[in-house]
């Protein structure tokens, strides 16, 4: 699954994280550019940071990666799996402009985003006290595809700046201090996710985590959307040994995705986890299966997709060595 991070929509005390829309660069069809993106917003971390957040794009519109401009200088480059980033070593009491760009897997890069604008407060001195705990951590499926969550204000000498929501050990979204609520969307029916929240003040001084939050999105999933396509599986033999040949199409995801697990007869028998960027296209990987001739073996492999999760198996194939 996609592990969006969509931009915020703020009400009241309850902080939505939904997709707004998003806007296209459109030159006739052949060589179209992404849009724009949407519904993008920036808001204080701490006296040094700023936190900026953007809608997902649409699934097919062949998004590779995200670029953050603080004015017209680049700041920082993410995946297009991630639609938020810290920006870091800021001045404090100092205001910001940003944008947001899109890069496809052509490599174009689209026009930016609408320009948002943040103030970093005043740097408390000698701070070192950190917020407390966020208390009565809680949360709740609205539908397949959101969670609601809530807590308790933290305490801090200084006073909270803002609130961090993990999932798992993953920062995906901030929200103001005085917001004691979120919704988070764009995950998959049928998983499931645990959250925490952090609390931080302007010193950028990190409460402990809440309590974890964990909830399973109704509905099921058949996984077929996030399943390696293609995939094939044969069988060679060198040195006196046998080695499985696998070759697969990876899921279409919005993200990058870098590890993978294998499953020899009905169990996990190897994680491929790519050291690097992973091939574009086709993938393909060899692994031991042994000495023996005439053995028959069941295999397949799913992806470990950019939220996290696991995604659907591909189809199941059979080999034998020495076939």
């Amino acid at each position: 699954m996609r592990v969006p991070v969509p931009p915020v929509l703020v009400c009241g005390a309850l902080l939505l994280v939904a997709s707004c829309g998003w806007s296209r660069a459109d030159d006739g069809g052949e060589g179209r550019v992404p849009g724009a993106p949407a519904g993008i917003t920036a808001a204080a971390g701490s006296a040094t940071s700023v936190h900026v957040m953007w809608n997902a794009a649409p699934e097919g519109t062949g998004v590779r990666s995200y670029e953050v401009y603080r004015g017209t200088t680049k700041v920082a480059g993410v995946p297009g799996s991630q639609h938020m980033v810290d920006v870091t070593r800021l001045r404090p009491s100092t205001s910001y402009a940003f944008t947001v760009r899109a890069r496809d897997t052509a490599g174009r890069l689209g026009p930016p985003s609408r320009v948002v604008r943040a103030r970093t407060p005043a740097v408390e001195a000698a701070d070192r006290e950190a917020p407390t705990r966020p208390p009565k951590t809680t949360g709740r499926a609205v539908g397949s595809r959101a969670v609601q969550l809530s807590w308790g204000a933290s305490r801090d000498d200084r006073g909270v700046l803002s609130y961090d929501v993990y999932q798992g050990g993953v920062k995906i979204h901030s929200v103001g201090g005085n917001q004691t609520a979120a919704v988070v969307t764009g995950l998959r029916p049928g998983s499931r996710y645990v959250f925490t929240v952090r609390a931080r003040d302007a010193a950028d001084n990190l409460s402990p985590a809440g309590a974890p939050v964990r909830l399973t999105t109704p509905g099921s999933d058949d996984g077929r959307s996030t399943a390696p396509a293609g995939f094939t599986a044969a069988t060679h033999r060198s040195g006196g040994a046998y080695y499985i040949d696998l070759a697969w199409d990876p899921p279409r995801t919005d993200g990058v995705i870098t590890e993978y697990q294998i499953q020899l007869d009905g169990t996990a028998a190897t994680s491929l986890v790519w050291g690097g960027t992973p091939p574009r296209g086709r993938a393909h990987h060899s692994f031991y299966a042994g000495t023996a001739a005439g053995e028959e073996h069941r295999v397949r492999l799913r992806a470990r997709l950019p939220d996290g999760t696991w995604g659907g198996y591909s189809a199941e194939r059979t080999v034998t060595t020495g076939g």
